[in-house]
């Protein structure tokens, strides 16, 4: 049983009885109840067969002499509140918002009660599944790898279980001790007043264990630092800065507990000639004032493709933005973004005679317009 099923059925109740009741009364009320709402004489009737799952549910429990004092131990702790069935409850105690999480300092209600019954059903905190810590690090991908995904080794440094005991805490031959404070559970009681709870042993710091001879590698602790390498794939399209997740590589878990996940950062290093803005790559291109003035076809280089030709019209500006498809990234549905080609005048260090002429003739037959005249004439409004 849950411990929301604990607080909030009332198994004497479903079953007619008294909480001073006997095990036979337990018993004989449960024989009634089942022969009168059994689904074999309710053929049909939902209804009959869920209350005869309720009414086995409250014999199970109170049948069992351990569980029925579990239940009846939980049920004098937190009576009267019910457990909310969503963050927090919008009725309850005092007719305000209440939530037993915050009786506790933010605990779960589970973590609670389960630091209180835990031991009884045999398990140790020692023994206790425990999942292992995240690990952050960091690579650099060239910018290529970025686009098209890469795998890289990752060399790993921090805290596992201690190879030289294998995560005993104790010196190889020999074996740890029960903990003698909290007797091998790794839970200690305290004191709360009206009841007690659970909390880590502060000898055996929860693992239930002492080692009277420790490892000198982990000093007792069972836990040491520890260098590996792995082999991670980073996917397609990863930006700089960007933060991706690895599940199950980090810190190795302990007493069967999962693995903690592996956080990496990847740093992209910038390419000469291609940029990138979202899922699109971008490129500059240089052109003469002739083929901007006249119009041209010019060729344009793509990312580890071949090159494809953009045409440029006649009268194009200094700068204007040309859009070739599917020649950016690829994004996570299989499409693929853009190509952004900016054209940038470029301007002749040297003219032979025939292209200073030409230049010269040029300026002449463009003297009567002023590039600069509506700037100015702007310029002078308030």
């Amino acid at each position: 049983m849950s411990t929301k099923d604990y607080l909030e059925k009332d198994y004497y109740k479903t079953l007619g009885v008294p909480k001073t009741a006997k095990s036979a009364e337990i018993k004989k009320a449960y024989r009634e109840l089942a022969r009168k709402y059994h689904p074999d004489t309710h053929k049909g009737d939902a209804k009959a067969g869920e209350h005869f799952k309720e009414i086995t549910e409250a014999y199970n429990v109170l049948s069992n002499e351990k569980q029925r004092k579990e239940y009846d131990e939980a049920r004098s702790m937190f009576g009267g509140f019910r457990v909310p069935t969503g963050g927090r409850s919008s009725g309850g105690y005092g007719g305000a918002g209440f939530d037993l999480g915050d009786l506790f300092g933010g605990e779960g209600l589970g973590d609670v009660l389960g630091g209180i019954f835990r031991n009884r059903g045999g398990t140790t905190a020692g023994s206790r599944a425990r999942r292992g810590a995240d690990v952050e690090t960091e690579t650099t991908l060239s910018f290529g790898d970025s686009i098209d995904g890469a795998t890289v080794s990752l060399r790993l440094t921090g805290e596992g279980p201690c190879t030289a005991c294998h995560g005993t805490g104790a010196k190889a031959g020999t074996v740890p001790k029960v903990c003698a404070d909290c007797h091998g559970t790794g839970q200690q009681s305290r004191n709360l007043g009206g009841f007690g709870l659970s909390e880590p042993c502060k000898t055996c710091k929860g693992r239930g264990l002492v080692a009277e001879d420790p490892c000198t590698t982990c000093k007792g602790s069972g836990r040491a630092m520890s260098s590996r390498t792995i082999q991670a794939r980073v996917p397609a399209g990863v930006a700089d800065g960007q933060r991706i997740r690895i599940p199950g590589k980090g810190v190795k878990g302990e007493h069967g507990g999962r693995s903690g996940d592996l956080y990496v950062k990847v740093h992209v290093k910038p390419h000469p000639v291609f940029g990138r803005t979202g899922d699109n790559l971008t490129v500059t291109v240089p052109v003469t004032i002739s083929e901007l003035a006249l119009g041209a076809e010019i060729k344009v280089p793509t990312h580890r493709g071949p090159a494809v030709t953009v045409r440029i019209p006649p009268g194009t500006p200094n700068g204007r933005v040309f859009r070739v498809p599917g020649r950016g990234i690829r994004r996570k549905d299989g499409t693929l973004g853009a190509l952004l080609v900016t054209v940038e005048v470029t301007v002749p260090k040297d003219l032979s005679g025939k292209a200073r002429s030409a230049m010269e003739d040029l300026r002449l037959a463009t003297a009567s317009e002023d590039p600069r005249e509506d700037l100015l004439r702007r310029a002078r409004q308030d």
